[in-house]
């Protein structure tokens, strides 16, 4: 009688468990996905293409001839219709629309099917290339089933999400997966915070809403990573950061990001050792851009800034997307890392929009003969900048700095590439071959090991960069 209480009791156990770990995985995605689809639309655009037809055909010059253009220019204009076709979902009854900017951009003519049967032609509200989102509308007076968007925020990397989409033109259809990741940035677009799904996403998916299990979106599918269609690594737009360029769209048909004036990298681990600040956070200010609220502020180069608003930034990618989504006029407290310190600042936000680098004056060529001489310790050739490099790389008037014109090998700076000029030394301008070896041997007799330049790459980009000595 004992044994088959026992028996009943690890039976029991054995079920309990099953059915807690069980308790989360989605029987079937079916009553959902029938819920969803009138809601989520296919899209599909034209585009005229113009090209010139070859006035000698069946003859076709050596590829890179000069005479390939010029006869291309006497050719007879052939215009021709160009298709799209990508995804979308409604979010109002009025028909309502949000997809890609990539679906929409350069269409003439715009069709939205709906439930699979139903096409009508939409126009355009508003679209924001930095984030990839356009706005779309319906041209109707009907009634549509609308979704809603949830809150990006609390998905969790591995809950359930199911992407609906228009892959490869062949209509509604559904795709299940994971959260696989969350944070990711692949270089598509200046604000970058993906959602990483293994959601299968092809081809025609653009635009298409990734929903969570209550049916609500909570990210934009955007892209794939691979060659010819989906290996389980897809990215959505999270539904937090969309909603509010959704919103702008919608109210002025044009995007007001924040915008504070710097030109921002990341905090290295040889600069917050130089800086002193403990471990890399927050993001180094390369430059500050003139009359900016920045400038205004008097945030200065080099400055770190730790805080935007109240809140941390731990990377320096997290700033530009903050900054964006606050309130364009809105004053807030910025707390930066100056002198082995921490300052506050208060900033009035500008609009990004409506921003403009400063322009410089150009001074008249100077003609003298350049020095160039050797940096022993730091094994490079350089020579001083002069108004002729000051003009051609278009650079700030008053910069001065020493333009390397050699890296010899084993060199601490063998990272960085000729034609980069040193502007700074230990916060301290440069401006002779002489300045910058006396600030280079102080160092090595004081045994320090890492010292902190500022360079302009060939991009004319403003870098920190901490430099090991040997």
């Amino acid at each position: 009688m004992n044994k088959i209480k026992k028996l009943i009791i690890v039976l029991f156990s054995i079920t309990f468990a099953s059915q807690l770990l069980a308790k989360d995985v989605p029987i079937s995605f079916a009553d959902l996905a029938e819920r969803l689809m009138p809601s989520v639309v296919n899209i599909s655009t034209t585009t005229t293409v113009v090209t010139n037809s070859n006035p000698f055909p069946g003859f076709q010059f050596p590829p890179g001839s000069p005479f390939e253009d010029m006869f291309k220019e006497f050719g007879t204009p052939q215009a021709r219709k160009s298709a799209a076709l990508g995804s979308g979902f409604i979010i109002k009854e009025s028909g309502i629309v949000i997809t890609n900017n990539h679906v929409i951009q350069d269409s003439e003519d715009i069709l939205v099917r709906v439930d699979g049967d139903k096409e009508y032609k939409a126009t355009i509200i508003g679209a924001d290339p930095l984030s990839d989102i356009a706005v779309l509308q319906i041209d109707s007076k009907e009634k549509f089933i609308p979704v809603k968007f949830g809150d990006s925020d609390k998905a969790r990397i591995g809950d359930w999400v199911i992407a609906i989409g228009n892959p490869f033109g062949l209509g509604g259809t559904v795709t299940s997966g994971i959260i696989s990741a969350r944070n990711r940035s692949i270089g598509l677009s200046r604000y970058e915070d993906y959602i990483q799904t293994d959601a299968s996403i092809n081809s025609g998916n653009s635009g298409g809403p990734l929903f969570d299990m209550n049916g609500d979106v909570i990210g934009i599918n955007t892209a794939i990573l691979g060659k010819g269609g989906s290996i389980g690594i897809g990215f959505s737009i999270p539904s937090n950061s969309a909603k509010k360029v959704v919103d702008q769209l919608i109210e002025f048909g044009e995007t007001k990001r924040g915008w504070l004036g710097v030109r921002i990298q990341v905090v290295t681990q040889e600069i917050a050792d130089v800086e002193e600040l403990g471990e890399p956070r927050g993001a180094l200010v390369a430059s500050v851009a003139e009359k900016s609220p920045s400038d205004k502020a008097g945030i200065k180069d080099g400055d770190i800034i730790l805080e935007f608003n109240n809140t941390k930034i731990n990377e320096m990618k997290e700033l530009p997307i903050i900054v964006a989504q606050t309130e364009v006029g809105k004053t807030v407290d910025v707390k930066i890392w100056r002198n082995k310190k921490e300052i506050i600042k208060e900033i009035k936000l500008g609009r990004l929009e409506t921003s403009e680098d400063f322009k410089v004056e150009k001074k008249e060529n100077n003609n003298e003969i350049p020095e160039i001489s050797e940096i022993r310790s730091l094994k490079i050739i350089a020579r001083p900048l002069n108004d002729n490099d000051i003009n051609e790389r278009k650079l700030p008037n008053q910069t001065t700095g020493l333009v390397i014109t050699n890296i010899g090998k084993n060199s601490p700076v063998d990272y960085l590439n000729v034609g980069d000029i040193i502007v700074e030394a230990q916060k301290k301008k440069i401006k002779s071959i002489k300045d910058l070896e006396e600030i280079v041997d102080t160092a090595l007799k004081s045994n320090q090991k890492t010292i902190l330049i500022v360079i302009y790459n060939n991009q004319n980009q403003k870098r920190y960069i901490g430099v090991k000595l040997d």
